[in-house]
């Protein structure tokens, strides 16, 4: 059924309509951020264009997995890809709840990290804990820390730092800068946090992007939501 849906998104494609299967691999928290709240919009203006959201917080083959287009991290694409830039540079955070850093201590120094709880991220393809990265005065370094608590679910960790299970590093993302700003978590070593690309949405080089696609593009470049 894939194979003949892809056939006449391709057909119709060539007619210069957007229309039929649009399959996007992206991770969960990119589809939160700017794929959900764009979905009517889209559908109004496109309505003949399906839209398949897979998501996938690994890095999957999107040519394997038959999707037309994936949302990754600038710094996990591939260099035989066309990317769209969509979102600005992402930052580094190591947080806690306040009450948590009162009773233990505010780390001033990575290192500080293994007389503390940390939480901490599995990543979700291979299965590998990540080493959380630092950077300052030009130099960085990666290190790998222990705690309560390890996931490959963002909602889980993020959620084990409001319950005050430990510090966490994690991207600036919206509900982050949120609990950051009303005061529910407290953000430390800052200055040694990296940035990172952000993020873009990616197509295989060796395919040019059906209408269906291009007017997807556009409509995830539209800041109007």
């Amino acid at each position: 059924m894939l194979e003949l849906d892809t056939a006449v998104s391709e057909a119709v494609g060539a007619a210069g309509r957007a229309a039929g299967l649009l399959r996007i691999n992206t991770p969960g928290a990119a589809a939160n951020k700017l794929i959900s709240p764009r979905l009517g919009r889209f559908h109004r203006a496109y309505p003949d264009v399906q839209l398949d959201i897979v998501i996938d917080d690994g890095l999957s083959d999107i040519v394997a997995d038959r999707c037309d287009a994936g949302i990754r991290g600038g710094e996990r694409l591939a260099k035989d890809v066309v990317a769209v830039w969509l979102t600005a540079d992402m930052e580094m955070m190591a947080v806690a709840r306040p009450d948590y850093l009162n009773r233990h201590g505010t780390p001033k120094i990575p290192a500080d990290l293994h007389a503390h709880a940390c939480i901490n991220w599995r990543y979700p393809g291979s299965g590998a804990v990540y080493r959380w990265e630092f950077e300052k005065d030009g130099k960085s370094f990666e290190m790998s820390v222990e705690g309560p608590l390890t996931s490959s679910m963002q909602e889980v960790v993020l959620e084990g730092a409001l319950q005050g299970l430990g510090i966490l590093y994690t991207y600036n993302d919206d509900r982050i800068v949120s609990a950051i700003g009303d005061g529910r978590l407290k953000r430390v070593l800052t200055d040694w946090s990296p940035k990172f690309p952000g993020l873009f949405l990616y197509y295989s080089s060796r395919r040019s992007p059906t209408p269906a696609l291009r007017v997807f593009i556009d409509c995830l470049l539209d800041s109007e939501i």
